[in-house]
């Protein structure tokens, strides 16, 4: 009795487990605020009414992206704390740890050996820690979450519809047959759409099932695989779809930084195939922005990457009969999560960078699995009476270096100057970083230092429109108005098309009253974004300024 009540116990405190090294290892971030890009999701919102939670689900462009269930959670977590970042962040981090549960309960139903330290590994490893410490990322972290809630529906209903046919095979037909079968699988059609409107970068889940079936049986059926994937395609197509267009027409995902050739594409694509497992493997110099490469065709070393990417690939799949297809199933997966995010589709981050680690946060789960079933068999394979002691000995180190990482890395997510000054440090050629630590300096009263960061910003990419208005807008508010007018000028220069500029230049052409150069300039920065509030309105005044002028005169 006492064995089986502790086998009973077992599970639920290796579950525990997880969740308690998860919070540990994140204590950092729990302690942090609200950082870049927050604002956007949650603290300026302005959709915090009833009427705000209707814009969410039926206006696809009120925010960045049309990620509604959670935007929704965020406009949940406003009536709940308004603006105290310590509950957003804790669920952030609760829901990082329920994916890691799933993670384990999936490779247990699965058969795979390793299951649990594959979770734990997930848990603690400081790659995921973009997306479990930002609070922007609650879309990845909630979107994996329900999406391997999915996949463990799915995974039951054909292991109910195995156990019927069975039954019936040998009993005949039985009541609720049709039901028991049904009600996981509709479960697990529901919980994926669910996925799908937190962040559609799921959309892989049928394509999993297919490829997770193959990898059990060798072969896949019309009938009994494929044909019950197909709604559960229908609404992934469409996500993506719709996301690909927004992330051009809404987000910006278009112009000079995304001209890219086909070819370009390609060594992009090899280059980011190897850099997430090289950081998965040693996750050394970890970045919350990693400097953007320069794909040249002409440097034959940067060929070496996709070449290499697709020999591994098509190898592991002419192999599987010799070594077993878990490991062509775990590249497959890998891959083809990952694919979208590789290059050869614009996501408007790439402006900054071909890869961030959030990208990695689902495509990880094949490594991390395969690596966790390799130890396991080795150990298993090679244990003897003296080596016993060495598994929960790599276990334990592993967990304690995992932990640690994650935990420095946590402390990024402080604040918004932290985050920036850590990015610079490990990335000081990001010029984004520079000019986001420049807003931040004058926001808080220290302009002197934002106008170095700014100009640091502006040498490193001097077609940066938004650092020659920023550097404009603080010298404007030190009074120095003719260098300001300068920096505004050189804005629309470089970037015509920039309305934001075209508004701060006629600011400042008022300011000298130089009140028609103004109006035309406000007129321009309407005509660019039409529904430019503040330009709308110092156009007004403008004119207004100018008819009291006019009738001024004798």
């Amino acid at each position: 009795m006492a064995v089986s009540s502790s086998r009973r116990w077992l599970p639920a405190a290796a579950g525990a487990a997880i969740v308690v090294l998860t919070l540990l290892a994140y204590l950092p971030a729990l302690q942090g605020g609200f950082v870049w890009d927050d604002d956007t999701w949650t603290t300026k919102m302005d959709l915090h009414d009833a009427a705000g939670l209707g814009t969410i689900w039926s206006e696809p462009t009120a925010l960045q992206q049309y990620y509604p269930l959670t935007a929704t959670s965020f406009w949940v977590d406003y009536q709940l704390w308004t603006f105290s970042p310590l509950p957003f962040h804790v669920e952030n981090v609760l829901l990082h740890a329920l994916a890691a549960l799933l993670f384990w309960r999936i490779l247990e139903r699965l058969k795979v050996q390793g299951a649990w330290l594959a979770a734990v590994i997930f848990a603690l490893h400081p790659v995921m820690v973009e997306s479990a410490g930002w609070i922007t990322e609650r879309k990845n972290v909630l979107s994996l979450a329900l999406c391997l809630a999915a996949l463990l529906a799915y995974l039951r209903h054909l292991d109910s519809k195995s156990a019927e046919v069975r039954a019936a095979a040998t009993a005949g037909p039985r009541d609720g047959v049709i039901g028991r079968i049904a009600t996981p699988y509709v479960l697990a059609w529901f919980l994926f759409v669910g996925a799908l409107l937190a962040k559609p970068t799921v959309f892989a889940l049928p394509a999993i099932i297919l490829l997770l079936l193959w990898w059990k049986r060798g072969e896949l059926r019309w009938r009994a695989d494929v044909l019950p994937t197909l709604p559960f395609f229908v609404p992934a197509l469409g996500m993506c779809a719709l996301t690909a267009w927004l992330e051009k027409n809404h987000a910006g995902a278009q112009g000079v930084d995304f001209v890219l050739t086909f070819t370009q594409r390609f060594l992009i694509a090899g280059r980011s195939f190897w850099f997430y497992l090289g950081k998965l493997a040693w996750p050394s110099g970890l970045s919350f922005i990693y400097p953007r490469w320069q794909p040249n065709a002409g440097q034959w070393w940067q060929w070496l990457y996709p070449i290499a990417g697709v020999s591994v690939v098509i190898g592991l799949w002419l192999a599987r009969r010799r070594i077993g297809r878990g490991p062509a199933t775990a590249a497959f997966f890998y891959a083809g999560t990952l694919f979208p995010l590789l290059g050869f589709v614009n996501v408007y981050f790439m402006r900054y960078s071909f890869v961030c680690d959030h990208w990695a946060y689902l495509p990880s789960l094949g490594p991390i699995a395969l690596a966790a079933s390799g130890l396991t068999a080795t150990w298993r394979n090679y244990r003897g009476d003296g080596r016993r002691f060495l598994e929960p000995a790599f276990v334990v180190a592993l967990v304690l270096t995992l932990g640690t990482l994650t935990w420095r890395q946590a402390g990024m997510y402080e604040d918004l100057e932290t985050l920036w000054r850590v990015t610079i440090t490990r990335n000081p050629g990001s010029w984004m970083a520079h000019n986001s630590l420049g807003n931040v300096l004058v926001r808080t009263g220290r302009a002197d230092s934002a106008i170095s960061e700014y100009e640091e910003a502006i040498r490193l990419k001097p077609d940066l429109a938004e650092a020659y208005t920023s550097l404009g807008v603080t010298f404007a508010q030190k009074g120095r108005i003719a260098e300001a007018m300068a920096q505004f000028m050189e804005a629309v220069r470089v970037r015509p098309d920039y309305a934001e500029g075209h508004y701060d230049l006629g600011l400042a052409l008022a300011m000298k009253g130089r009140v028609d150069e103004a109006i035309g300039q406000f007129r321009e920065a309407i005509r660019l974004k039409p529904n430019f509030a503040a330009a709308h309105t110092s156009l007004a005044k403008t004119l207004a300024a100018k008819d009291r002028m006019l009738r001024a005169r004798p």
